[in-house]
């Protein structure tokens, strides 16, 4: 089983910065789908950013051009910057991957990402 570990979260003031990093137990080169999800109380996990086996990205609308996806695959190591916050990115984030030929999703346990003044 696929282990993944997050972490990096915490409370910033809005216009601060913080890089979030997912630990893999499995090869990331292994993975057909890297990412970041979010999730407030009450709400649906959402997309944040995504990242495909052929260098595909896909970042949601409300995060193009302040955050930025990368992987480290001789450290099986993911990551996600997080320019410019705002209050709305308050959430839990977590990781995110789905092994190449499998049907599984793999899931962390979740980083507290606060923005506040």
């Amino acid at each position: 089983q696929v282990q993944l570990v997050e972490s990096g979260g915490g409370l910033v003031q809005p216009g601060a910065s913080l890089r979030l990093s997912c630990t893999s137990s499995g090869s990331i080169s292994g993975f057909a789908v890297v990412g970041w999800y979010r999730q407030t109380p009450g709400k649906q996990r959402d997309v944040v950013a995504v990242s495909m086996s052929r260098g595909q990205v896909h970042y949601a609308n409300s995060v193009k051009g302040r955050f930025t996806i990368s992987r480290d695959d001789a450290k099986n190591m993911l990551y996600l910057q997080m320019d410019s916050l705002q209050s709305e990115d308050t959430a839990v984030y977590y990781c995110y991957a789905k092994v190449t030929g499998g049907s599984t999703d793999y899931w962390g346990q979740g980083t507290q990402v606060t923005v506040s003044s």
